[in-house]
C-alpha cells in the first residue's frame, strides 16, 4: 500500500492554547507523526488548503517551512522505497527523521518562545521571533545544533545580516544577545558543553555601538507646552508625552495602562510592565491638570484613565499589546507635527520624554536618586544612561584649551 504525507494541526495545545503542526505520515491504515515546531491559534488554520491563514503574521515563514518539511520526507520516503525499507510506518519515521538531537538549537529556542507567550510577554515575543527567523534563513531552515554556532558561524552570519538585511550594528548585537542567552540556559542544563561556548574574551564579543540620546531642552519642552490651535489627537499626543516626562519618563505601555486608582493619598502607584517592579511617584501639579481634561469620561474607579485601552479585552494580554502597539505609532506621529508646528528640529516620539528628562536632570541629580526615578534595577545601567546627556566637563576642558 502506498505511504502518504500530509501537514496537519494537531488537536491538543499547549499551555498558550497554540495548537502545534505535524506531518502524519500514513502506511497500512497506520499513522505516525512528526512536528515541525511550530504553534499556531486554531482559528489561523486553513483546513481544507492545509495552510497557515494570512492572519497570522508568520504566516508565510510557516507555510515555506511547511512546504520544506514536506519535501524532505516524500524525498526520504522515495529513497527507502527504493532501498526496500519502508516496511511500517515507525521504521519510516526512524529512517527519515533522524532522532532529534538533545542539542537541538531551533528546538530549544522554540521552548523559549513557548515561554515568552505562557508568560504573556507579547512584545519580546514579537523581538525575539523575528531574530530567530534570521538564524533559520540563514541555516536554510536546516537543524541547527549548539555546537555548530562557532566564531566562524558567528562572523559570517553577521556579515549576512548586514548584507542580505542591511540590518545595522544595533540589530546584529541584539540577535547575537539572543543567541548568547539561548546557549548560556543550554549550558545550565547540560545541553551543550561549556567548551562550545563562542562568546568572550579572545573569541566573539558582544559590543553595542553608542548611541546618540537626545532629548528636549527645557524651553522645548514649553514650546510644546504653549502650543495652540491642535486637533484633538495632537492635545492628546502632548498630554501623554508631558504625562511621561512629568513622572521622570514612563514608558508609553505603562502610561496606557493608568488607571484612576493608581492616585491615591496624593501618589501615583503602578507596577512597570518591562519588570513588575511596583513603583510610587509623588505627581507634580501638571499631572493633575492632564487629569483633569479625562475625568468627563471616568466610567468607574478602576477604569483606564486614558481611551486607547478602554476598548481592550483586559483578560486577553495579546489585544492589550497589540492596542499598546497601534496607539503607540499614531501617538509618535502625531508628536512629529508637533515638533514642526513648534519648530523643534529634534525627534520627538514618546521615548524622547524619557530622554528629556535625562537631558534636563544632567549632573544636578544623585545617581541613587535618579536610579529610583528611572526604575533601574542597577546603579551602573543609572549611571551609564545619564552619561549621555551630562558634557559640562568636557566643555569646560575644552574651552580651558581653545578660549585664548
Amino acid at each position: 500500500m502506498a505511504t502518504s504525507t500530509k501537514i496537519v494541526l494537531r488537536k491538543t495545545p499547549n499551555k498558550a492554547g497554540l495548537y502545534p503542526l505535524a506531518i502524519r505520515i500514513t502506511k497500512d491504515r497506520s499513522s505516525t507523526y512528526k512536528f515541525i515546531g511550530e504553534y499556531i491559534p486554531l482559528k489561523d488554520w486553513n483546513a481544507k488548503k492545509k495552510l497557515v491563514k494570512n492572519s497570522n503574521p508568520d504566516f508565510k515563514y510557516i507555510n515555506d517551512l511547511i512546504n520544506i518539511e514536506l519535501k524532505k520526507v516524500k524525498k526520504g520516503l522515495k529513497s527507502l522505497k527504493k532501498k526496500n525499507r519502508d516496511s511500517n510506518v515507525y521504521k519510516i519515521k526512524k529512517e527519515v527523521y533522524s532522532p532529534t538531537r538533545n542539542d537541538s538549537f531551533f528546538k530549544f529556542a522554540q521552548e523559549h518562545l513557548d515561554d515568552l507567550k505562557a508568560s504573556e510577554k507579547y512584545g519580546r515575543h514579537s523581538s525575539d521571533s523575528g531574530w530567530i527567523s534570521y538564524i533559520r534563513r540563514y541555516n536554510k531552515y536546516e537543524e541547527l545544533e549548539f555546537k555548530d554556532i562557532n566564531e566562524r558561524f558567528l562572523k559570517k552570519f553577521k556579515i549576512y545580516l548586514k548584507k542580505e538585511h542591511s540590518l545595522n550594528e544595533t540589530s546584529v548585537m541584539n540577535v547575537f544577545v539572543l543567541i548568547r542567552l539561548l546557549f548560556n540556559r543550554a549550558i545550565k542544563y547540560k545541553i551543550v558543553k561549556r567548551k562550545f561556548y563562542p562568546f568572550g574574551k579572545d573569541k566573539v564579543q558582544i559590543k553595542f555601538p553608542e548611541t546618540q540620546k537626545i532629548g528636549l531642552n527645557k524651553w522645548e519642552i514649553l514650546l510644546l507646552e504653549q502650543l495652540s490651535d491642535l486637533s484633538p489627537g495632537e492635545v492628546h499626543a502632548r498630554n501623554l508625552f508631558i504625562f511621561s516626562f512629568n513622572l521622570a519618563g514612563v514608558r508609553i505601555s505603562d502610561v496606557l495602562k493608568s488607571r484612576w486608582s493608581h492616585f491615591n493619598n496624593g501618589r501615583y502607584y503602578y507596577r512597570m510592565g518591562k519588570n513588575k517592579k511596583l513603583v510610587s511617584l509623588k505627581p507634580p501639579p501638571k499631572i493633575y491638570v492632564i487629569l483633569e481634561q479625562y475625568k468627563k469620561d471616568k466610567r468607574h474607579a478602576n477604569d483606564f484613565i486614558f481611551p486607547e485601552l478602554k476598548v481592550a479585552n483586559i483578560n486577553d494580554p495579546k489585544d492589550m499589546h497589540r492596542l499598546i502597539r497601534v496607539s503607540g505609532k499614531k501617538i509618535n506621529r502625531h508628536l512629529g507635527n508637533l515638533a514642526k508646528k513648534a519648530k523643534i528640529e529634534k525627534k520627538l516620539t514618546m521615548h524622547i520624554a524619557r530622554h528629556s528628562f535625562g537631558h534636563i536632570a544632567e549632573d544636578k541629580i544623585h545617581p541613587i536618586k535618579l536610579q529610583k526615578l528611572y526604575r533601574h534595577s542597577d546603579l551602573k545601567t543609572t549611571i551609564n544612561y545619564q552619561a549621555s546627556f551630562i558634557h559640562s566637563d568636557a566643555d569646560e576642558a575644552l574651552e580651558s584649551v581653545v578660549n585664548f
